[in-house]
């Protein structure tokens, strides 16, 4: 069976959106990379749906958490695609990360968070610098909440400071973000395919 990989794309533009995203744009780069490495990605724009603020995996009704959060758990890689916006990572990403915290209270029969065994992702785009400190912060999130980081896990792009060039206006994508976005899809997909064959041990094992 094929991976399979989830990416949450946390742009604050919606679908509808008339202006293109650099967000989904980074993804495309990295979607047709793992497609190599025999990955199916499926892609959520978090923009479109109402994730409520919250630390648990279902905050009532009229949020479009729970659902999301079974597609996170049926994936073997999550990727976490977000823009930089003053110098953080975006608010939706954020909130589906505190919705995450969920996770570390919800384990299974030996005593392993629900998250174990899946491998994570992070992909950054920007105008000013700060890529390394969102990569960062949403590196050491992940894996409190469960999810393995392989190496070189990050492919990022950032713009001049000031400048008004975004990532999706680009008439060539650079070689160094191509080389990274190739780096992120051969290694996620390796350990994802370790993991999915021999989970961690359990509690007393």
């Amino acid at each position: 069976m094929p991976l399979k990989a989830l990416a949450l794309n946390a742009t604050l533009k919606s679908s509808d959106a008339k202006e293109a995203s650099s967000t989904d744009r980074m993804i495309g780069l990295i979607d047709k990379a793992m497609s190599a490495h025999g990955v199916v990605t499926e892609v959520l724009r978090l923009a479109d749906f109402n994730v409520k603020p919250g630390v648990t995996s279902d905050e009532g009704p009229g949020d479009d958490w729970p659902d999301i959060r079974a597609k996170v758990l049926s994936a073997d890689i999550l990727l976490m695609a977000t823009p930089i916006w003053l110098g953080q990572p975006s608010s939706v990403c954020k909130r589906a990360l505190e919705r995450m915290d969920a996770f570390l209270e919800e384990t299974d029969e030996d005593g392993r968070m629900v998250s174990y065994g899946r491998v994570a992702a992070v992909a950054v785009v920007g105008n000013e610098d700060g890529a390394h400190h969102v990569s960062a912060e949403l590196f050491q999130a992940l894996n409190d909440v469960g999810f393995t980081i392989p190496a070189n896990a990050v492919a990022y792009w950032v713009g001049e400071a000031m400048g008004s060039t975004n990532f999706v206006d680009l008439d060539k994508v650079p070689k160094v973000v191509t080389k990274a976005v190739d780096m992120l899809a051969r290694n996620t997909a390796h350990l994802a395919g370790l993991l999915k064959a021999k989970q961690y041990p359990g509690e007393g094992r």
